[in-house]
């Protein structure tokens, strides 16, 4: 078995083997359906490059990484570290959707009614002693 079938779970993400994990898979779902996910990167060594992906634009990070029970694809949508919206697709086509409508300048709340299984965070403020 190799590296990338092991890391995958081939019974899972028999789809992802092939291009050799989530970040080639990912940009080659965005390719096929003429999404602008921007660059895609993944880790460069361990387990995490097969099943990690990462999408930059200047409004901040779109965080990808795999179930490992079932199937699914868990989401992060980060800026300046703070993750505002998180959710779990099951179809790789849904996360690169997510992805290019981020990129492409969808306010939260825009993103979380078209994309019911994404979820915004929500903030509490903090108390201050006065």
């Amino acid at each position: 078995m190799s590296d990338v079938s092991a890391a995958l779970g081939v019974r899972l993400y028999p789809d992802l083997v092939e291009p050799g994990g989530l970040a080639p898979a990912l940009v080659a779902t965005a390719a096929a359906h003429q999404l602008d996910v921007g660059e895609v990167t993944a880790p460069e060594q361990g387990r995490s490059r097969f099943t990690c992906a990462e999408m930059t634009s200047p409004r901040g990070v779109v965080c990808v990484s795999l179930g490992s029970q079932a199937r699914y694809f868990m989401i992060d949508l980060r800026v300046d570290g703070d993750v505002q919206a998180r959710g779990d697709a099951t179809d790789l086509l849904q996360v690169a959707q997510v992805a290019a409508a981020w990129r492409a300048g969808i306010t939260l709340a825009e993103l979380t009614a078209r994309y019911p299984f994404m979820e915004e965070m929500r903030r509490h403020p903090v108390a201050h002693a006065g």
